[in-house]
């Protein structure tokens, strides 16, 4: 847990090579690092509900930035819990920003990351960790 903690403090790519190299030294315990960590891109794993309170929390310059390293799938996860009109918005920003350093893309990106660890410590959302089969009624 103490691992998956201070790499969640890291950047995309040090959290990758960290990783990488852990798995090729000792695969189970790297998996389960994985599982005691949450990064960006699980953002697309919580609730519409959660995503939309995220929304409110982080600035949408930041939220801009953010994507431009995220998959095509991501910005769709996000900018469908938006209005039509403020999704315009963000992906105009997006377009026009134009390029942008992927390491200040993981800065903003782990910002995000904060964010959500506030939000759930604070007890606002619920991230679940690892594989679960669990269904939510």
């Amino acid at each position: 847990k103490a691992v998956a903690e201070i790499l969640n403090q890291t950047g995309r790519s040090t959290e990758k090579a960290v990783l990488e190299r852990l798995d090729a030294q000792d695969p189970e315990l790297a998996e389960e690092v994985r599982n005691q960590m949450f990064v960006f891109d699980d953002i697309a794993k919580l609730t519409d509900r959660e995503i939309q309170m995220i929304l409110r929390e982080v600035d949408s310059k930041d939220l801009a930035v953010a994507l431009k390293g995220a998959s095509e799938e991501m910005q769709d996860r996000i900018l469908g819990n938006m209005s039509e009109r403020v999704g315009t918005m963000l992906r105009e920003e997006m377009d026009f920003s134009g390029p942008v350093r992927m390491s200040d893309v993981e800065d903003v990106q782990l910002r995000v990351v904060q964010t959500v660890r506030q939000l759930e410590e604070a007890g606002q959302i619920t991230i679940v960790r690892g594989e679960t089969s669990d269904v939510f009624v």
